[in-house]
């Protein structure tokens, strides 16, 4: 897959089927819509093109609202775009003077100026422009003026889904990691960098790595305690994982803490990714060191047999 973080100077596609979005997850949805691009490509001799957008619109327009947190980051995106067998992904830098362009100049100047693409392929309730005022008749008649065909993915088809980022992110804060990952069609993951913390798994004999996200606006699961896989250096390993303040202790300020299984590295200032299995229970408080001892080894017992 050929990745182009600007449309300047893009190269000249060949009957390219094109689809526009922020594809936030990479859903099962996301998936059906590459899929379709992807054969329409294949029947016309062609190759498929997603557009996307970098930052996420709503974090340039509503700079201030701190509510909208995202499945993906950047990286993460690129990554399943190539598992998924795209062609070519088109990352244009987002603005507030791109979201000016009237849906002509969006159109005209932007889409076809730069990609020139032969068909495309847009959801059901596409809405593009300033104000969001283009939709599917804009895109018909500019597509006849322009010269490429246009067509809408049917609502049945996405209704039949019912999948939605909206449904994987609600999944997600209730700390239902199993349905979100059968929504995503992939295992839900967390990219991080592995920090100094409090040091009490050590003493409990479950010696924690204390995760720092890299991305403040990536979604992070309910607060408890889940069955995780770890990728580090390109391996997996299993583990378990606290989300939470630990309340047995007085409470400290929220962290996230991975004790890998038969692990003893020293991994600290290294990046890894926490990919989610299934959360075991609530964050709850214990009366005392012992007691919260005696959970954690039936939470590792739980783990291991849901990963090995």
């Amino acid at each position: 897959m050929r990745v182009f973080r600007s449309v300047e100077g893009l190269p000249e596609f060949t009957n390219g089927v094109l689809t526009i979005g922020t594809f936030d997850g990479v859903h099962l949805g996301h998936q059906q819509i590459l899929k379709r691009i992807n054969q329409q490509a294949d029947e016309i001799g062609g190759e498929s093109i997603i557009l996307t957008f970098h930052p996420h619109p709503r974090l340039v327009v509503n700079p201030n609202d701190t509510s909208l947190k995202l499945l993906n980051t950047l990286e993460e995106k690129i990554a399943l775009m190539e598992q998924y067998g795209v062609d070519n992904l088109i990352v244009a830098p987002f603005s507030i003077e791109f979201s000016k362009l009237t849906a002509r100049q969006y159109v005209e100047d932007f889409l076809w100026k730069n990609i020139q693409p032969k068909r495309v392929v847009i959801g059901y309730d596409h809405r593009f422009g300033n104000n969001r005022e283009g939709g599917l008749e804009l895109f018909l008649e500019l597509g006849k003026e322009l010269g490429f065909e246009v067509e809408e993915i049917a609502k049945q088809m996405v209704d039949d889904l019912a999948v939605s980022s909206t449904k994987v992110r609600t999944a997600l804060q209730a700390g239902e990691v199993a349905q979100a990952n059968h929504l995503l069609g992939h295992d839900y993951s967390l990219h991080g960098t592995v920090v100094e913390g409090h040091q009490m798994g050590r003493q409990l004999g479950y010696p924690t790595a204390n995760i720092h996200p890299n991305n403040p606006n990536k979604l992070i699961p309910a607060m408890g305690v889940y069955a995780v896989k770890v990728r580090l250096e390109g391996q997996l390993y299993p583990a378990m994982m606290n989300i939470g303040n630990n309340p047995t202790f007085e409470g400290r300020a929220s962290s996230i803490e991975v004790n890998l299984f038969d692990f003893d590295r020293d991994i600290y200032s290294m990046e890894l990714d926490v990919v989610f299995v299934q959360r075991l229970r609530d964050e709850l408080k214990f009366d005392g060191k012992e007691a919260l001892i005696k959970q954690m080894a039936e939470d590792e017992k739980l783990s291991r047999k849901l990963l090995y």
